[in-house]
């Protein structure tokens, strides 16, 4: 019997090691699993490489996995924002290294992971610093740059809804990167509100299915303030 649900986030995130590719969900903080980040902590693995969309928020989620001196490398599209310090003092004392890819371009190398591409062109940042040393080439009569896919060894996500098959629905804009990045991993690990019975999602409303997801954790909801942060006490 097919049944990916884990009894624990420490149970769903034993296999990670060190040196690993991390993909995590998330668009600031909407959609940050944040209880699979703090588990990710606490697992204990290091030197990781770790694509965002961001490179965290004040000292929660993945900020608290930066200053935890876990990650080797961030690969991001917006590092910097104003409660982004943790990001700011290990990159400025060269603890951390930055691979900065435009939004678009983060999202479609990490799409083309999931769909087997070998690389693709992309008009995105020619003729600017980030592309330098990549193949370019002109493609009827437009500029494009090589971008590669980004392969994870691990994603974290977010969903909503789950079943033990490991199909997921998500919540909105919570939904963001956690699609592509799914399809990008070796292992896929999301957290659900709620875990429904076989049968129970429309298949028409099916975002992930199963087939790339290795684990499924229930975790409570948690009241948050403005910005995405969990209400104090």
């Amino acid at each position: 019997m097919i049944n990916k649900l884990a009894d624990s986030v420490a149970q769903a995130l034993a296999g990670v090691k060190d040196g690993a590719t991390v993909l995590i969900g998330g668009f600031g903080t909407a959609g940050i699993p944040g209880e699979l980040i703090d588990g990710l902590i606490a697992q204990g693995a290091r030197d990781l490489t770790v694509v965002n969309n961001n490179a965290g928020n004040a000292d929660q989620g993945l900020a608290a996995l930066l200053k935890a001196g876990k990650v080797r490398k961030i690969i991001c599209s917006f590092p910097r924002q104003v409660d982004s310090y943790v990001f700011d003092d290990l990159y400025r004392s060269g603890k951390l290294e930055l691979e900065l890819v435009p939004q678009g371009n983060l999202a479609e190398r990490l799409r083309a992971a999931g769909a087997g591409i070998g690389a693709f062109f992309c008009p995105t940042a020619y003729g600017t610093e980030l592309a330098a040393g990549k193949e370019t080439r002109e493609i009827n009569g437009k500029h494009y740059v090589l971008e590669y896919p980004i392969h994870g060894d691990v994603a974290l996500i977010k969903a909503e809804k789950g079943d033990r098959w490991g199909n997921l629905t998500y919540r909105m804009s919570a939904r963001n990167f956690g699609p592509v990045m799914a399809t990008a991993a070796k292992t896929t690990i999301a957290t659900v509100h709620e875990v429904v019975e076989l049968g129970a999602l429309d298949p028409e409303a099916i975002v992930t299915p199963g087939i790339y997801v290795s684990h499924v954790v229930k975790i409570d909801r948690t009241a948050t303030q403005a910005g995405g942060f969990k209400k104090s006490a």
